[in-house]
Parts: C-alpha cells; sequence; structure tokens
C-alpha cells in the first residue's frame, strides 16, 4: 500500500459539442509554445479542431506552475436543486478528447493540488484548521480507493437494476470512467480547480497531512461522506452494492438513544451532532448555494395528489395514474428507505435504491430518503388529496455526516477522534510522503 511517489489524477471537468478557454501562462501543445488567450475546441469531421493543433486528442501542457487555463461555463450540481454554471480556473495540463460525440475537457493535476480544490469546494476555506485535516484525509481516502480499485479491477457499477416488471431498484456508483479517473461534480468530488481557494487555510490542512489516508486490512479505505445523516449514518450496502463494509456501518451521530430506528425519529428533533443552527459553522461547512438550504437535518415536502401524479409520470416515466399510497418497504437503520412502493390506480411498483426514490419524488433530489409519509383527505374521500413528506437529513449519509464533524470539531475533538467516530474499524496510515 506505500507508494513511491505522489500520483496525478485525472479530472473529467466538462462535456459539450464546443469548448471555450483561456490560457493564461506558458503552455504548450505538441512541444510548440501556445500564446495566451482565449480560444474555441470543435468537432469537424470527427477530430478536434483548434487554433493551434487538430486530432483525436489534443494535450495543452502548461510550463509552469503558475500557468493556469480558464474553462468557461462549467455546470456545477448536475441534476441538483443548486444547479448553476461558472467559469473556472485550474492548474496543471488541460487534455481534450472525443466523448460520445462531444468534447472532454481533462484536467491532469498531482493528487495533493487536486486535494485543495476539493477541500475548498466541499467546504469553506475559512473552516478550522482541525476539520480541514479531517476532511482532507477523509477525500484523499476516497481518491485513492478509486485509484486502488481500478489498479485491482474492483470494478464499481453505475447502476444495476432488477428486471422483475413490478420492482424497479437501481444503485448508483461511481462510474469507472473509461478516459479519465474521477468527474468534478458531486456524482464524486466536488472539484473546482483554484476557482474557490480564498485562504491558505485549505493549503495548510493538506500539507499537513500529506500522504495520510483512512486504511482497513492494508486497503485503503473508501471513505464517502455527505452533508448531514440526519442523526444517524447509514450502512454502505444499504446504499450501493449489496456487500457490507465494516468501516462503513451505521453509527449514532452523539445521542446513544437514537437507535433502533422509528417514525419517531424522524418526526422528532433528536439531540446529534448534526442537529445545529449555529451559524458560525453552516457558515463554514455551506457553500454560498449550499446556504440555500437551511432545513437539512428535518424538512417538509408537500405535493399535492395531481403535482405527485405528474412528477412521478415524468421522472419514471410511468404511469401510475392516481397515487393512492408511498409505503416504505424496507427501511435502513437511518430511517432512509431502501425500497417504497407506489400504489397507484393504473401501476403499482417497488422502487429503490435511496437516490432512485430521491429522483422520482422531486425535480431535483429530495434532500434524502429518510422520510415518513402523511396522507391528506378531503371531504371523506378514500383517496388521498395530498401527501406531506416529514424528512430527516441530507445526502446518502454514509461515512462521515460534514456537518456533524464540524460539530465536533467545534466541541474540540481531535482528528482521529472524529474519524474513528464515522469509520469504525479504519485507522489513519502514511503512503507517501
Amino acid at each position: 500500500m506505500i507508494l513511491k511517489s505522489e500520483p496525478k489524477i485525472d479530472v473529467g471537468i466538462l462535456l459539450k459539442k464546443r469548448i471555450r478557454f483561456e490560457l493564461k501562462g506558458s503552455f504548450q501543445c505538441n512541444n510548440k509554445a501556445i500564446p495566451e488567450g482565449n480560444f474555441e475546441a470543435s468537432i469537424q469531421e470527427n477530430v478536434i479542431t483548434t487554433p493551434f493543433s487538430i486530432g483525436p486528442e489534443i494535450h495543452i501542457i502548461s510550463i509552469n506552475s503558475d500557468s493556469t487555463f480558464i474553462l468557461k461555463k462549467v455546470c456545477i450540481g448536475l441534476d441538483f436543486h443548486w444547479e448553476q454554471s461558472e467559469d473556472q480556473e485550474f492548474e496543471g495540463a488541460l487534455n481534450l478528447q472525443i466523448e460520445e460525440g462531444k468534447i472532454r475537457a481533462v484536467n491532469t493535476i498531482q493528487i495533493e493540488a487536486y486535494l485543495r480544490s476539493v477541500i475548498s469546494s466541499e467546504m469553506s476555506a475559512m473552516n478550522d484548521f482541525n476539520l480541514l485535516k479531517v476532511h482532507a484525509i477523509v477525500s484523499r481516502s476516497w481518491l485513492l480507493a478509486q485509484l486502488q480499485n481500478k489498479k485491482l479491477k474492483k470494478l464499481t457499477i453505475l447502476s444495476t437494476e432488477n428486471k422483475n416488471t413490478d420492482e424497479l431498484i437501481k444503485c448508483y456508483d461511481k462510474e469507472d470512467h473509461s478516459g479519465f479517473d474521477v468527474c468534478a461534480d458531486d456524482h464524486c468530488q466536488r472539484y473546482q480547480g483554484i476557482t474557490k481557494i480564498v485562504s491558505k487555510n485549505a493549503a495548510k490542512a493538506i500539507e499537513a497531512t500529506r500522504g495520510l489516508v483512512l486504511s482497513h486490512n492494508n486497503e485503503v479505505c473508501d471513505a464517502r461522506f455527505s452533508k448531514c445523516c440526519g442523526g444517524i449514518s447509514e450502512a454502505f450496502e444499504k446504499v450501493w452494492q449489496d456487500e457490507a463494509i465494516s468501516y462503513l456501518t451505521p453509527v449514532r451521530d452523539y445521542n446513544s438513544d437514537l437507535l433502533p430506528y422509528n417514525d419517531e425519529f424522524i418526526l422528532s428533533n433528536p439531540d446529534s451532532f448534526c442537529n445545529t443552527n449555529d451559524s458560525e459553522i453552516l457558515n463554514q461547512i455551506l457553500l454560498d448555494f449550499d446556504q440555500k438550504t437551511t432545513d437539512f437535518y428535518r424538512w417538509r415536502v408537500e405535493y399535492s395528489q395531481a403535482e405527485l401524479s405528474t412528477l412521478l409520470n415524468n421522472k419514471s416515466r410511468i404511469d401510475f395514474g392516481t397515487i393512492y399510497d408511498l409505503v416504505p418497504i424496507e427501511r435502513g437503520q437511518s430511517g432512509r428507505i431502501i425500497k417504497l412502493k407506489i400504489k397507484g390506480s393504473k401501476r403499482t411498483i417497488v422502487v429503490g435504491k435511496e437516490l432512485e426514490i430521491r429522483k422520482w419524488l422531486s425535480e431535483s433530489h429530495l434532500y434524502s430518503s429518510a422520510f415518513v409519509v402523511e396522507k391528506e383527505f378531503e371531504n371523506g374521500t378514500e383517496i388521498p388529496s395530498a401527501f406531506v413528506l416529514h424528512g430527516a437529513g441530507w445526502g446518502h449519509g454514509v461515512g462521515m455526516c460534514q456537518i456533524g464533524a464540524a460539530v465536533m470539531s467545534q466541541k474540540g475533538y481531535a482528528v482521529n477522534d472524529i474519524l474513528s467516530h464515522y469509520f469504525t474499524n479504519a485507522k489513519v496510515t502514511s503512503i507517501y510522503k
């Protein structure tokens, strides 16, 4: 598990028919210097065309560490409720390659430089130093686990589906990208180059933890994290593949009375690390667009009969007709629904796992699949006029709860204490200097 040197990582940033970019500093392509300025890449006759090179792939290499490039209109938060686009600036090399008839922009970067951006992109770079070190170790572990699994040919599955027409069960995990190692959005880890670095704190945290990862049985841990567990973290196998991972098990977030799960857990407001309204803590964890979400620990969504019927039809491509009921069939220990039965006048189907449920029940994504269903009726009818979802948490809930970790850090918990709380049986190991 010990590496000879710091690895590099290929990060897929942008996929478009045409890509506009700006070069700042010294770059070269095919051993020829490229002037600074704005450029556009397009596909013509199945090759990529730029003002300075033509080919199936174009490699633009930075000559020195001060050189950067800007990609125009990069989408962030794809398919989530905060989706938006922005210009983003990057260090390292820019590679352009053809993918499904479009151009994929890939950034080749040293892992530690990549992590400086991830820490700043996932949370405010003004976080307390302790928390930044925690997140640096978790993010480095997750990233190196992806490279480790690819090398060992441990393929992950993006989507699996039960072929039973009355049960549609899908699990979504990191896709083994053929043209790069990880993508730049929430599907993998948020990576926005040097766009979001606003202080030296993130860089100091990366340097202080250089080469440190979580490990178990001599392998790097596939360390997962989400914004808010809602009081109890979830087991890996309930969210992704049906394979238990000993360091990704349900954890009570502070209060020993939180397990086992029952409906009252979601309908109440139990004490836990991530149950906080402390603006100072939240401003550190949540970036500008995340701060629009204020009801993450306990939340409420209401749909009329017509709204829910139309939503399910649009998102699932299945005509359920009038919706009679939403019935949880299986839950994880965090309260997240793993299988949900949707009973309609035309179809009754069980859907899962948690992300597929969130996709079907929102125009973007529900905050989580941990919810209790309340039905409302009018005029004594037996058909619900509205459905109210009373929910808990934000994200899949597996591994580290970011907001919970922030509160732990604020309360004085040490780095190793926070990591051992969320990742059972894992230890911190140095794998390169």
